[in-house]
């Protein structure tokens, strides 16, 4: 997927747009296929940018240890964690249970 031509926040919107419904991945992840391992922390701000399209699952993505980082982004104080489990995501404590079981790796899906 040849994205080279887009700017970097719109970039991360269509990484997101791919993630599969009861799947998560972390802003690493992403930041990593996007061929910039740095920028984890810009692509948190994109994700915090994009709450007005609901085209884009940002509840899918979280830190690199399965925490719902983003979370108070969300309106309402637990809209992430209940958006997750309706995809049959288990959270405990703001962290998702068996986080490498739902975890989806955009470098090796993409």
């Amino acid at each position: 997927m040849n994205l080279n031509n887009l700017d970097f926040f719109e970039r991360v919107y269509i990484v997101v747009k791919n993630i599969p419904f009861g799947k998560v991945t972390s802003y690493g992840a992403i930041a990593n296929y996007l061929g910039s391992p740095q920028s984890s922390r810009v692509v948190g701000w994109a994700m915090n940018n994009s709450h007005s399209n609901n085209d884009i699952p940002a509840h899918r993505v979280v830190n690199r240890k399965g925490m719902l980082t983003g979370k108070h982004h969300f309106p309402g104080s637990n809209l992430m964690q209940e958006l997750l489990e309706n995809e049959g995501i288990k959270v405990e404590n703001n962290v998702i249970v068996d986080f490498e079981n739902y975890f989806w790796d955009p470098s090796e899906n993409l």
